[in-house]
């Protein structure tokens, strides 16, 4: 479905899947659990899904005849990290808006983790006390006025790239790619779990799993805490993105499968339960999740396999979309483990 369109490539390849054995079997055996490590597929700062669709979203930069790219996202945004990379590994500048959508606890929080990537990269990171919003932002708005009196030549780039018309091409390359692995792997899976916010990689994903019927297999977990916002915001991108990718079908409102019962307590604020699951997932299988994001699908995973919500003998694909380096802002929370 993409072959049209062209691609920028800033990853490795097809990112792994690997079976969740321990957790699995913790959880009783009822369902096999798999992962796509998203979180490993790239050289350029750690990595991440912001990255695949990045792929889709440079050419246009670079066709623009831009010189800065301008993004925007929280302080511990993964996002605004990897439009840093990218911007550092094609040689143009970049200023990024990161705004405070979340209360925190660390005294650092400002300090470390995606936040101080970015600035390592040599982004210009300006920080606005704004709260949470997964809309267009005033103060990104302003950013792109101020690099172009400044004589910069801007690009946009919303939060998680998600609103951008090529923002939904990325997730579509992944359901082809899971497709590809599936007939190596002899099977295909019955579900694929995703964190869900600004909404383009769950929308990608509804897309490019309605190839084959399975779009409401695609389980959102949403992270936001805006549920009806986020839920008619991948909507619209799904049904863009099918457009463009001439898709040939419609994309309707029970298409975008969205569970709202593990944002709690707010955006970017990891529950106990929370920080429970990113303990399981660490010290049975040594993977690494995030207070944010991950952190958050995973603990939604891990109860609807409880719940019995995937009939026995499912499997269930956890996409892990990467986000670790925001732990180092959620240090006092782990300071035990």
């Amino acid at each position: 479905m993409l072959e049209k369109f062209e691609r920028y490539p800033l990853t490795f390849g097809p990112t792994p899947i690997e079976e969740l054995r321990r957790l699995s079997a913790h959880l009783g055996d009822k369902v096999e659990l798999y992962a796509k490590r998203e979180d490993c597929n790239s050289g350029l700062a750690f990595g991440g899904n912001k990255l695949r669709k990045l792929e889709y979203i440079i050419p246009d930069a670079i066709a623009s005849n831009a010189d800065t790219l301008v993004s925007i996202g929280g302080v511990q945004s993964n996002h605004t990290r990897q439009v840093a990379a990218v911007a550092a590994k094609i040689g143009m500048k970049c200023r990024l808006i990161q705004e405070a959508w979340v209360p925190h606890e660390d005294a650092v929080y400002d300090r470390v983790g995606n936040i101080m990537l970015s600035r390592i990269m040599g982004a210009d990171v300006r920080l606005v006390d704004d709260g949470f919003d997964i809309g267009i932002r005033r103060s990104w708005e302003q950013a792109l006025k101020d690099v172009e009196a400044e004589g910069g030549r801007p690009y946009a780039i919303p939060a998680g790239a998600s609103v951008h018309k090529l923002g939904g091409l990325g997730y579509v390359g992944f359901a082809e790619e899971v497709r590809a692995q599936e007939r190596e792997l002899g099977f295909a899976f019955d579900y694929v779990v995703v964190c869900t916010v600004t909404g383009s990689t769950h929308a990608g994903m509804v897309v490019g799993f309605a190839k084959d019927g399975r779009q409401r297999k695609v389980i959102g977990i949403d992270a936001s805490a805006t549920p009806k916002q986020t839920k008619a915001q991948v909507l619209d991108i799904a049904r863009k993105t099918a457009k463009l990718v001439e898709l040939g079908q419609e994309v309707d409102d029970d298409d975008v499968v969205l569970i709202e019962d593990y944002a709690y307590p707010r955006y970017g604020v990891p529950s106990e339960e929370t920080k429970e699951a990113i303990r399981l997932a660490a010290r049975l299988e040594g993977m690494i999740t995030d207070p944010v994001y991950e952190g958050k699908s995973m603990q939604g995973m891990i109860d609807l396999v409880k719940k019995g919500f995937f009939p026995r003998g499912s499997k269930v694909l956890f996409a892990h979309l990467g986000g670790a380096p925001a732990l180092n802002g959620y240090a006092y929370a782990f300071r035990n483990g």
